[in-house]
């Protein structure tokens, strides 16, 4: 048991209201995907793929139509949603700095608080994980020239018509996840707590690129894309290049996406994709499964969601790192004994609300500050829960690579508002999501009150100059390190990162602009 939640057992002792049955405590089983895109769960998105678990959830439980990550990449996403904070009070600012291995989680309360608990699959929220070219590329996002970071996205078919398991990984734990399940049926006097992270959908490595490559291929088989309606599937509207953003078009460049695509070749990758959340979908009802074959599913809280999403070329990208709704807008979908069937949430929440809820289902108090409130007294037929005040927003932040500013995004009503930086060297974007879906009309000028309001109340929530302002610090503290101790292999090492196509071409030049952002004034 990890230092400090022995302590804790005595202070959550005194169980409040709880979703039991005779007495029993339910279940909990979280299944959390990664880069899965949210609005895959709903109308009208979730006609293009068929998902007949979700489908199963979204009927006896309960779907919320505005979930979003509170940190658009794995790790400080998991991050927030394993310790109920946001990322700047975690200081999980990127895929390298997350949690302290010590921090105590959700699961930790509920194991000492007599919950039997289990972890498998991808967890990916502790500090100290991930590659030295991602870790490098956060570090010097600030320097002023630009490097394709990622390979090209591609699409790969295998296999054939009866190919079910491609992502052997994830199916590997999803088959330990069941016979746990059967196994705990045995005992079923104590409620258990199971989490599966799974890989999928999220893009696979490209392995023509080397073994340091980022994830840009979106493979899947036959079998899958059979699941996928074509005929729905239509290519995203994109800026021109000119027209973009800074910030993404700085993206764009680093995701390699800035070349030519045809129409096809994107309604391709946004067909593997779809059939890539298929096979993921199938994963998650082999638990359900077992679950009912064990009769456990009755007394079982089901959790449904992803770390973040997948823009699948929308916005002229592929994968996460960015506030756009394809790769912020994340599933939740929660099912259980006391839980209202086919309720359609449209309240604003995100992930840090997720450990307050859980805790809510186990009937253990929280202790501290939470950045989340329970979602409970949104789904339960029971009166018990109290009805807390409800913040009428989201907030997500971005500080890691292929994005040169930490991004700031505040969902309120209407309005998506996304700030940068300090709040006045990168100009700041506002959408409204009733009139604009696919977000390509940046009015923050045309609506100069909102922006002034939105503003303000973020600043209300986070200090974003300061935290970027850490930020900034904490990349040269942290590059300046890592680059002394290579000693004389440091240009050779940086050379081979997986950006080395465009290093080389100037890499003396590089090198210099990174000694200048490195030692000149802070």
């Amino acid at each position: 048991m990890k230092p400090g939640v022995l302590a804790l057992i005595v202070l959550f002792q005194i169980y409040g209201p709880c979703l039991s049955r005779n007495g029993i405590r339910p279940n909990i089983v979280m299944v959390m995907s990664d880069a899965f895109d949210g609005r895959l769960t709903f109308d009208p998105g979730s006609r293009v793929v068929r998902l007949p678990y979700i489908n199963y959830l979204r009927q006896l439980g309960s779907t919320f139509h505005n979930a979003y990550t509170n940190s658009p990449i794995c790790c400080p996403s998991r991050a927030a949603m394993w310790s109920g904070q946001f990322v700047h009070l975690t200081q999980a600012w990127n895929n390298y700095k997350c949690l302290d291995a010590n921090a105590t989680t959700w699961m930790d309360l509920l194991g000492a608080n007599g919950y039997v608990t289990k972890m498998m699959g991808k967890l990916d929220y502790t500090s100290g994980s991930h590659s030295v070219s991602n870790r490098v590329e956060a570090w010097t996002r600030d320097v002023q020239f630009l490097l394709r970071q990622e390979g090209r996205p591609v699409t790969q078919l295998v296999g054939n018509m009866s190919t079910e398991r491609i992502m052997r990984v994830d199916w590997k734990n999803t088959d330990a996840a069941t016979q746990w399940i059967h196994q705990r049926a045995a005992s079923p006097q104590q409620p258990f707590a199971l989490y599966l992270g799974l890989n999928l959908p999220h893009p696979y490595k490209t392995e023509s690129l080397g073994p340091t490559a980022g994830g840009s291929t979106f493979l899947t088989s036959p079998y899958w894309l059979q699941k996928v309606s074509s005929e729905l599937i239509t290519a995203p509207k994109w800026l021109p290049m000119a027209a973009m953003h800074p910030v993404d078009f700085y993206s764009t460049f680093t995701k390699n996406c800035s070349g030519d695509f045809t129409e096809e070749e994107v309604k391709s990758i946004r067909a593997f994709y779809y059939a890539m959340c298929a096979e993921a979908d199938a994963m998650l009802g082999q638990v359900i499964s077992a679950l009912r074959e064990t009769g456990l599913l009755n007394n079982t809280v089901v959790i449904f969601t992803a770390d973040h999403g997948e823009l699948a070329m929308e916005h002229r990208q592929f994968y996460k790192m960015s506030m756009f709704e394809g790769s912020s807008h994340v599933p939740l979908l929660i099912m259980g004994p006391g839980l209202m069937s086919s309720l359609k949430v449209n309240q604003l929440v995100s992930l840090v609300d997720l450990y307050p809820t859980v805790l809510d289902i186990a009937g253990v108090s929280a202790v501290g500050a939470l950045s989340g409130h329970s979602l409970l007294p949104l789904l339960s037929k029971a009166s018990a829960f109290s009805q807390k005040q409800r913040s009428d927003w989201v907030l997500s932040e971005y500080h890691g690579c292929n994005v040169n500013a930490s991004t700031y995004m505040l969902r309120s009503g209407r309005w998506k508002y996304i700030a940068y930086a300090d709040g006045l060297s990168v100009p700041p974007q506002l959408f409204d999501l009733t009139l604009d879906k696919e977000e390509l009309h940046n009015v923050v000028l045309k609506f100069p009150d909102v922006r002034v309001h939105l503003d303000k109340l973020l600043r209300s929530i986070v200090d974003y100059p300061k935290v970027s302002s850490i930020v900034h610090l904490y990349n040269k503290k942290a590059f300046g390190a890592w680059s002394h101790s290579l000693g004389r292999n440091y240009s050779q090492v940086i050379a081979n990162l997986r950006w080395h196509v465009d290093w080389q071409k100037d890499a003396l030049a590089n090198e210099r602009a990174i000694e200048k952002w490195l030692y000149g004034s802070v």
